[in-house]
């Protein structure tokens, strides 16, 4: 018997032609998602606070600079190991103010629901987003509900913007990178993409997969105390270290070589990417910041980054060099080098 297959049903993240319609490879972080920005959103709100193109946008105010940031929040499932869409949409938009070196103090909170949603459901995420909130000492100020018809929100959608001040003395920006530059990753990688995966599909490894969601308000604070003069600073979400890395080669024109072997992965979580068929590089993380910072405070920076638990596991992964501005190199275990590009389309989609 053969089977029947609803070609709507279908669907390739990266199609060869995305034509005049939204594809899911526009969502991935990668190259069509900053072809989207590039020509469908620039265009029409062009004004230099979102020329940046960073993390979070740098507005003057009467009483001094502030960073904003808003991030929409449509991860499946609502509920994964490690945490829920609630405490991902505080931590994903305060680590987003907090990579511009701004200290975070307020938070909007907007939710779409479906109607169907189990109200249990709802009330877990909301708990999961206070507690993140309290804990992250940046409160919940404002906020919205609508609710959509059964079918069309896959349960919720939550959008979160912060609010944070800038501190002059500790400015760090994705232009700000220089030949020479340590680069930095706080924890292991590609924990919370691939913990979204095994959700997602019921996978079961032998070891539980937990999502590495956390704020990392703490550990940009140590790095400011310990006076580091930090140059970059970003967390790789969507499209993992590779897209950050190519993100900041391409805004301060240099060129980044990272060396394979030094890379912070997981042995549970390597093993379910070789698997899977899936690069670290590119899988998301959302407790992980990248740190570039000037050769001579590589140690001090490291020493800050592990004196917090969330940066236990401080490593560095590689230099910034004059050679092939705007390409990311990475050294393999055997002795070549490969360029690390943006993905055309996503490895894994709805991680958050």
């Amino acid at each position: 018997m053969s089977a029947v297959v609803n070609p709507a049903a279908l669907q390739c993240p990266a199609p060869l032609d995305a034509g005049d319609r939204v594809q899911l490879g526009h969502g991935s972080g990668g190259r069509l998602s900053a072809q989207l920005v590039a020509q469908h959103f620039l265009p029409h709100f062009e004004n230099p606070a979102l020329a940046q193109l960073a993390d979070a946008s740098i507005v003057s105010v009467a009483l001094g600079d502030v960073a904003i940031s808003t991030d929409s929040f449509v991860v499946q499932p609502l509920e994964f190991p490690g945490g829920n869409i609630g405490s991902l949409a505080v931590h994903g938009t305060l680590n987003d103010v907090s990579m511009m070196g701004a200290s975070p103090i307020c938070l909007t909170a907007a939710f779409v629901l479906e109607e169907g949603l189990s109200l249990a459901v709802l009330d877990r995420v909301v708990a999961e987003m206070a507690r993140a909130s309290r804990e992250a000492g940046v409160p919940i100020v404002a906020g919205d509900t609508k609710v959509v018809e059964r079918g069309k929100a896959d349960g919720m959608f939550i959008t979160t913007t912060g609010l944070g001040v800038i501190d002059p003395n500790f400015c760090p920006g994705p232009t700000r990178a220089l030949p020479g530059d340590a680069v930095l990753v706080s924890a292991p990688i590609a924990r919370h993409g691939m913990a979204i995966m095994a959700a997602r599909e019921g996978l079961s490894f032998e070891s539980a997969i937990t999502s590495d969601s956390a704020c990392l308000i703490p550990l940009v604070n140590a790095l400011r105390v310990r006076k580091v003069d930090v140059h970059v600073l970003r967390d790789p979400t969507r499209g993992g270290v590779a897209s950050a890395l190519n993100e900041i080669a391409a805004a301060s024109g240099v060129g980044v070589e990272i060396i394979e072997s030094a890379l912070p992965v997981p042995a549970d979580v390597r093993a379910a990417c070789e698997m899977l068929g899936l690069d670290p590089l590119y899988v998301a993380n959302e407790g992980v910041l990248v740190a570039f910072v000037p050769e001579a405070q590589a140690a001090d920076a490291l020493q800050a980054l592990r004196s917090h638990p969330l940066g236990a596991e401080a490593v560095r992964i590689g230099t910034v060099v004059a050679a092939h501005p705007r390409l990311v190199a990475l050294r393999t275990a055997l002795g070549g080098t490969r360029v690390v590009d943006l993905l055309p389309g996503d490895q894994l989609p709805r991680i958050c």
